[in-house]
């Protein structure tokens, strides 16, 4: 399921990290190429650098994301064997749908929504917080 997952989402980490390289200006380039940097040096301390708000959203994106997962575990598997591979997000569709206890459904969705938000929110504060320094 896992190696399910990444390759689902891999192509988006791709494509930002892409869009990220290519609005680099070439002065960077240029001003590395003739201090004689290396390309690992280029990559260090001007790559990097340049794409860590990029490489911040998509780690956030995907964090995200994977608390949302529904549709890998249960075309897999369908939760199972048991319900080892159920995870909250098809308990509260089995709870909304199956059991038919949308009011409790939409408290609980309700809560996993705040949960996954504060997470978030913790999150981004340090990432954005360990690359101002």
């Amino acid at each position: 399921m896992l190696a399910m997952d990444v390759w689902h989402w891999t192509s988006l980490v791709v494509l930002l990290c892409y869009s990220g390289l290519r609005a680099i200006p070439d002065a960077y380039y240029q001003a590395a190429k003739i201090d004689g940097a290396s390309r690992f040096a280029v990559f260090r301390y001007v790559q990097l650098p340049k794409l860590a708000g990029v490489l911040t959203i998509a780690v956030l994106l995907r964090f995200m994301d994977s608390f949302m997962i529904y549709a890998e575990p249960f075309v897999l598997t369908g939760g199972g064997p048991g319900s080892s591979t159920t995870f909250l997000s098809q308990y509260l569709a089995t709870m909304a749908i199956g059991q038919f206890d949308i009011g409790r459904a939409a408290a609980f969705s309700l809560i996993y929504f705040l949960i996954i938000l504060a997470l978030s929110w913790v999150f981004y504060t340090v990432i954005t917080r360990s690359q101002n320094r």
